[in-house]
């Protein structure tokens, strides 16, 4: 992993991110929500580039570390940096989970799981809708 600048706090208002957020990405990544398996963006894309968070900007994972899960949403093995992602303890849903939040607007992102490929095996499991693809300039839409 690369190893990041922490990210600066960003602060906005609840109508504040009403604004700039579609309706399914602010329940999602303001109200701690999911989107339903299969439904969400970047399940099937295979470009290469850095995934950002949809709320603020922030660079949270790489295209390398994407792989298929078979869960229904973007999984990936690591961040860009540990420093980029928060993890709280989850025990909501009758089970204690890990939630991902992004480190600089606390966006919920997803839940990281013990259940991955690779050496750390972790699987990332985000909601689609709380990332945005910046493809590598190679890559066309």
């Amino acid at each position: 992993m690369t190893r990041n600048t922490p990210p600066t706090k960003i602060r906005k208002s609840d109508d504040e991110w009403r604004q700039a957020l579609t309706p399914e990405q602010y329940r999602v990544t303001r109200q701690g929500g999911t989107e339903r398996p299969g439904t969400g963006p970047h399940l099937d894309e295979k470009r290469a580039g850095l995934y950002r968070c949809v709320s603020c900007g922030t660079q949270l994972f790489r295209s390398e570390e994407k792989f298929e899960s078979g869960t229904g949403w973007p999984s990936f093995t690591a961040p860009v940096g540990a420093e980029m992602v928060d993890e709280l303890v989850d025990p909501s849903h009758g089970m204690t989970r890990t939630e991902v939040r992004c480190a600089a607007c606390e966006a919920h992102l997803g839940h990281v799981f013990p259940d991955g490929p690779g050496p750390n095996g972790l699987r990332y499991c985000m909601n689609g809708c709380a990332l945005d693809l910046e493809p590598d300039d190679n890559e066309t839409t």
